[in-house]
């Protein structure tokens, strides 16, 4: 994958750093970001859509899977305050803003990890991994070994969900599902997108 890719470990760009201000799920937040980081300038329709639908356990792990700068584990964070919010990213760039972020959020229940899909996670499991996966990095590079990885890093009744623009992989995705974990749910359908879930049962 090139440098200048987001899903890269040193992004070639120049840190060019600003600021999104916007609100998920009835509460404002402010995030800062930079070049070289996946959907720079704005939070993207397909990380709303599934913000905006996932599930947030009250209590137990909860896994950011290519968190970006943040936004899916902030929320959880946020509106969870028992739950123990794991963060992670390949993008070293990535991980400091999301460790940046967090802090402006004054969350205490938050921790940030730097590495490619769960290798630096340990043994850690999970009750909710939820991402919004780098496609164009390769779905059956980067994408299904999450899928996998997910059904190895869950507990009993753990959730995965991921969201997929439609038009782009979207009966794919659902196949890994199917492949993994038996079967799938479509949470929602919106705007060109769908957000998937299967469980660990």
């Amino acid at each position: 994958m090139p440098s200048s890719h987001y899903f890269s470990k040193k992004p070639s760009s120049k840190d060019e750093r600003g600021k999104i201000e916007t609100v998920l799920r009835g509460k404002k937040y402010s995030f800062i970001t930079s070049t070289g980081v996946f959907s720079a300038k704005r939070v993207d329709n397909g990380t709303r859509i599934l913000v905006e639908n996932m599930h947030i356990p009250t209590v137990g792990d909860f896994l950011d899977l290519g968190c970006g700068i943040g936004v899916i584990g902030i929320v959880a964070a946020s509106l969870e305050p028992e739950l123990c919010v794991h963060l992670t990213d390949v993008n070293s760039r990535a991980v400091q803003l999301t460790k940046l972020n967090v802090q402006r959020a004054g969350l205490s229940n938050c921790n940030t990890y730097e590495g490619y899909l769960y290798e630096a996670l340990g043994d850690q499991k999970f009750d909710a991994i939820i991402s919004n996966p780098p496609i164009s990095a390769g779905m059956h590079k980067v994408v299904h070994p999450m899928i996998l990885g997910a059904y190895e890093r869950l507990n009993t009744g753990g959730v995965l969900q991921m969201v997929i623009q439609s038009n782009k992989g979207g009966k794919m995705l659902a196949g890994f599902f199917d492949d993994v974990f038996g079967e799938h749910e479509i949470v929602t359908r919106k705007s060109g997108y769908r957000v998937l879930s299967a469980c660990k049962c």
